[in-house]
């Protein structure tokens, strides 16, 4: 995975309740952290016209996971948006160690905007595509 378009970045610290009794970060902790900073990312570029009417659902999750963040990292989200097509975003995302950078988990996403009120499927605009994705 290498980013090729805006990358957005988002600390991240690890919290007790993160840890399993392998003693490291969750399998589902990473899932929760590849959620939030797409949501992160999403309002932290799409006009507010655009965040009142779109929502997004994920179609597909790809976790690698590489090695194992412990209680006590402090954690640097990174994701970016590949293609970007009307009706799907394929979004990457990068966990690592912000101390030495170590690649703890990268993921590949599938997200379909929806329209908040119906909860169907929605188009995104061009414009707003390009705010993402070229």
């Amino acid at each position: 995975m290498t980013a090729t378009h805006s990358v957005f970045e988002m600390p991240m610290p690890v919290l007790p309740a993160d840890i399993d009794e392998q003693n490291h970060v969750n399998n589902t902790v990473y899932l929760r952290w590849v959620q939030d900073v797409a949501t992160a990312h999403w309002k932290s570029l799409a006009p507010a016209d655009a965040q009142s009417s779109i929502g997004w659902v994920v179609l597909r999750h790809e976790i690698d996971y590489k090695v194992p963040a412990s209680l006590g990292d402090e954690i640097i989200l990174r994701t970016w948006v590949g293609q970007a097509s009307r009706l799907k975003f394929e979004r990457f995302t990068e966990v690592r160690r912000k101390l030495d950078n170590q690649l703890f988990a990268q993921a590949r996403t599938v997200w379909v905007p929806i329209d908040w009120k119906t909860g169907k499927p929605t188009r995104v605009s061009a414009e707003v595509r390009a705010r993402f994705s070229t």
